[in-house]
C-alpha cells in the first residue's frame, strides 16, 4: 500500500512540473507567435507588385529609379515590361496586366484613352526626347538628312514605323524631307530603338534614327545629328493609370512619383527633360 501511495505521489509531482513549463507567459517568451513573429506583433504585410508597361528607351532611366522608389513605399514591388509602344498598347487592349503605362508617343497612350482603359484623371505628358542619327563609333561625313542618301550609308535602321514611335517619328522627317520613298529600299527595321541601335553598333546598318536618350548610352555608337524637329511631331512621353489595375491606389503613388523632382534628377541623368506641357 505505500508503495503505491509514493508512486502516486511522484506521478501527481511529475504531471504538475510539466505543466508549470508549457504555462509561461507571452511577456516572458513562453508563448511563441506564428511565422516567427514576437506575440502581440502584426503580420508582415505582403508586398504589392505593380506592373509598369514602359516604352524601352526609358529602361535605363526606370531601371535606375526603381531602388528609391522601393524604399520609399516598402509595400511596393515594382516589375517592368518594356517593348515598344504600340506593342505595348496591344498587349493592354487584349487584356496583358498591367498597373501603369508609359509611352514614347502620345498617340498610343490616346487610343487607349479613347477605348476608356486609361484614367483620365491619372493621365498626361511626362517626359521629352529628340530625335537622333547614330552611326557606328568614329563614322563620319554624315552631317544631315541628305548624306542617308549617299554611297556611305548602304543599310539605314528604323523602328517599325507602325509600332515604334521612334520610326514613325523618323518616317515623318523624311517624309517632310521629300527622302522617305529614296531611302526606304535601304531600311532595315528594328522591333524597338534599342534593336536600332543594336543594329548600328554591331555594323548591320550604317546610320539609324534613335531617341537622344538611347544615343548617350551608347559606348560603341556616337551621334552624327540632331533630326531637326520641325520635320516631326513634338516628342512626348505620356504615363497613365489602367483602369483595369488591381492596384489603383499603389499605381496612382507610382504615377505621382514619377512627376516628383527626385525622378524628375534621374530622368535628366539619362538626357531627358521635362515635358512642356506636362499636367
Amino acid at each position: 500500500m505505500v508503495g503505491k501511495k509514493k508512486r502516486l505521489v511522484l506521478f501527481l509531482l511529475t504531471a504538475l512540473a510539466a505543466a508549470s513549463a508549457g504555462c509561461g507567459s507571452a511577456g516572458d517568451g513562453g508563448e511563441s507567435a506564428p511565422n516567427g513573429a514576437s506575440a502581440g506583433s502584426e503580420p508582415a504585410r505582403a508586398r504589392v507588385e505593380l506592373v509598369v508597361s514602359a516604352a524601352a528607351s526609358l529602361a535605363d532611366a526606370l531601371q535606375d529609379l526603381k531602388p528609391a522608389f522601393e524604399a520609399a513605399n516598402d509595400g511596393i514591388a515594382l516589375t517592368y515590361n518594356f517593348g515598344a509602344s504600340g506593342t505595348l498598347q496591344k498587349q493592354i487592349e487584349q487584356g496583358a496586366p498591367a498597373d501603369v503605362f508609359l509611352s514614347a508617343s502620345i498617340r498610343n497612350m490616346d487610343a487607349l484613352l479613347d477605348e476608356g482603359l486609361v484614367d483620365p484623371a491619372r493621365e498626361g505628358s511626362l517626359l521629352a526626347n529628340e530625335l537622333v542619327v547614330v552611326v557606328p563609333a568614329g563614322t563620319k561625313g554624315i552631317s544631315g538628312l541628305g548624306d542617308l542618301a549617299g554611297a556611305g550609308v548602304k543599310r539605314l535602321a528604323i523602328g517599325i514605323p507602325e509600332s515604334v514611335p521612334a520610326g514613325g517619328y523618323a518616317k515623318e522627317a523624311l517624309t517632310n524631307a521629300g527622302l522617305w520613298e529614296k531611302l526606304q529600299p535601304k531600311t532595315v527595321q528594328g522591333k524597338d530603338v534599342r534593336q536600332v541601335l543594336q543594329y548600328v553598333e554591331t555594323g548591320n546598318a550604317d546610320a539609324g534614327f534613335v531617341y537622344k536618350t538611347d544615343a548617350l548610352a551608347s559606348k560603341k555608337a556616337g551621334i552624327a545629328f540632331v533630326v531637326d524637329p520641325g520635320l516631326h511631331a513634338p516628342i512626348r512621353y505620356p504615363s497613365g493609370v489602367l483602369k483595369a489595375s488591381k492596384h489603383p491606389a499603389e499605381a496612382a503613388a507610382f504615377y505621382d512619383y514619377l512627376r516628383s523632382q527626385a525622378a524628375a534628377d534621374v530622368f535628366a541623368k539619362h538626357g531627358f527633360s521635362v515635358a512642356d506641357d506636362r499636367k
